[in-house]
């Protein structure tokens, strides 16, 4: 039995239409049925070919690892997959910069209402007195001691230091994951399994590429930046910037 007619009787088995599996998977109908026929040339490559008939089988319950082998003595091994010819270009997600809060403006609307609150306690405070007489009653003199200043709270570390971004991702499915820094140099490259966390602390503008983004919740400082997409997807991370991002499909845009 081929690998499309054992992932259609599984589905079938399973009480599963091809719009349900594509709801799951968030995997396109006509790719779906064309896998079903055996027809694999509209994955966009073996890389994709084979996450499509682990994403399925693991929807319609039927063990994928012999499907893999089965497509790998069709259509060859699994080859070295370059981080850099991963992707095709589509058009870039763009997000503005976050414009600065006006503390300045702020600090002069607080000083001008200081000094007009000061007038007016001036211009209403009575007026003092002259003495009855030229000899000054002598009065003693009492000393007020200072009150104690109260003990300075050490303030808390941030979660996320200032100039750092804190890469979170968790896969519910296999998801091939690389880092490369604005040079082009890679700092990781590799599959992260389904139940599986990783966590990367950067100093620099890094590019988070995603071979299956819809198996993945992508997190920078807390933030979720997981991309709207099941197209292979880059997320641009600039930590000099607050943390920046800016989620794109293919290859690199200016750097943010």
């Amino acid at each position: 039995m081929s690998i499309g007619d054992a992932l259609a009787d599984a589905r079938r088995q399973a009480g599963l239409t091809v719009t349900q599996v594509s709801q799951q998977t968030r995997i396109r109908e006509s790719i779906i049925r064309a896998i079903e026929q055996g027809d694999f040339s509209s994955c966009g490559g073996d890389f994709y070919a084979r996450g499509h008939v682990r994403s399925i089988a693991g929807v319609v319950a039927v063990d994928s690892a012999p499907l893999i082998r089965e497509y790998d003595e069709e259509h060859g091994p699994p080859g070295a997959i370059s981080a850099a010819d991963v992707f095709e270009p589509t058009t870039p997600i763009k997000i503005r910069d976050p414009r600065p809060f006006p503390f300045g403006k702020v600090l002069a609307v607080v000083v001008v209402a200081a000094a007009g609150f000061g007038v007016y306690r001036l211009a209403t405070a009575p007026h003092a007195k002259a003495p009855a007489s030229s000899v000054a009653a002598v009065r003693p003199t009492v000393t007020h001691s200072a009150p104690a200043k109260p003990a300075t709270k050490p303030k808390a570390k941030p979660a996320y230091p200032p100039g750092e971004a804190k890469i979170f991702l968790t896969a519910t499915q296999d998801c091939w994951v690389g880092i490369t820094d604005a040079n082009g140099k890679l700092l990781f490259n590799g599959v992260v399994t389904a139940g599986q966390s990783k966590t990367w602390w950067e100093k620099q503008k890094v590019n988070v590429r995603l071979g299956n983004p819809a198996a993945v919740h992508l997190t920078v400082n807390g933030k979720n930046e997981t991309p709207n997409t099941v197209s292979p997807a880059t997320v641009y991370v600039n930590p000099a910037n607050s943390a920046q991002v800016a989620n794109t499909g293919g290859i690199p845009i200016k750097a943010v």
